[in-house]
């Protein structure tokens, strides 16, 4: 999932840099949705490791 974040932030930055404003802004909201929803899962993994372990 977080590969997928840096792919739409990578299509963001080129997207910008060639003037396309409504997909670069588009692809960013994809790319921050999806690094937040990794941020989320890989927390509560660690958390649900720690608990399984004890």
């Amino acid at each position: 999932m977080l590969h997928y974040a840096v792919v739409f932030f990578v299509i963001a930055l080129i997207a910008a840099l060639f003037g396309f404003g409504g997909i670069a802004a588009g692809a960013v909201g994809i790319a921050k949705t999806l690094f937040f929803v990794f941020l989320v899962l890989a927390v509560a993994s660690f958390l649900f490791g720690l608990i399984k372990k004890s």
